[in-house]
């Protein structure tokens, strides 16, 4: 949903100077062609399944160096671009049905919200209200979880660009050698400390979850005596 996106993108970059605007809106390109030059986040929201053509040369990144200078061609000038801007666009149609050629040159997220999704969404902002502190501690195991997969990611990625770059058999390449033992090392770590995270996380939310059931038979019995 669009508002769960729009909502998303400004806890993201809300304090990056983000700009909303739409492309009905009659200056949207001079308030992107600002957020280009000086690098802050620009959100555009409403859009249909069929974009600006005056997007296409952000879309496709069509950004050329002249005179030392980044350069993007915006309408008809020539921009500044700094490589800081970001570009973010949201829709409020339900299933929306992009052409290939838009979908290559953009990243598709769906926030369509499930049951599941909504009940925990739920279930976090009434824990948030009742308990503060096993909510935060839930999102400190989240985001750590998190860095802790992303990190084994990368790793996986480095060992394979170098096995892929070696030339001549790998065992004779002492320094590839270390940075594979250093890896292997590194990944036994993260994975020991994923170990360590399951049981308090999986703690976390079963009180998270009785806090819930007590808010609720509260409010309950404070419905009956209304």
């Amino acid at each position: 949903m669009q508002g769960q996106a729009n909502s998303w993108v400004k806890n993201l970059e809300g304090r990056s100077g983000l700009r909303v605007i739409k492309l009905t809106d009659s200056g949207f390109l001079r308030t992107l062609e600002n957020c280009i030059r000086i690098g802050n986040p620009c959100l555009i929201e409403d859009v249909g399944e069929v974009l600006d053509p005056a997007l296409e040369p952000v879309l496709q990144r069509c950004v050329f160096k002249q005179g030392g200078r980044l350069l993007i061609r915006l309408g008809d000038a020539d921009v500044d671009y700094d490589p800081a801007f970001k570009l973010y666009i949201t829709t409020k149609v339900a299933n929306p049905h992009y052409l290939p050629e838009v979908c290559i040159k953009v990243t598709l997220v769906n926030f369509t919200v499930t049951m599941q999704g909504l009940e925990d969404q739920l279930l976090g902002e009434v824990v948030r209200q009742e308990r503060p502190e096993l909510e935060d501690q839930r999102d400190r195991l989240v985001t750590s979880i998190a860095a802790d997969k992303r990190q084994l990611q990368d790793l996986e990625d480095k060992i394979l660009k170098l096995l892929r770059e070696c030339e001549g058999n790998t065992l004779d390449d002492e320094h590839l050698l270390a940075i594979l033992n250093n890896s292997k090392l590194t990944s036994a770590a993260i994975q020991v400390k994923c170990m360590q995270h399951l049981p308090d996380a999986m703690c976390s939310g079963q009180r998270i979850h009785t806090s819930f059931n007590f808010v609720r038979v509260k409010n309950t019995g404070r419905l009956t005596k209304l």
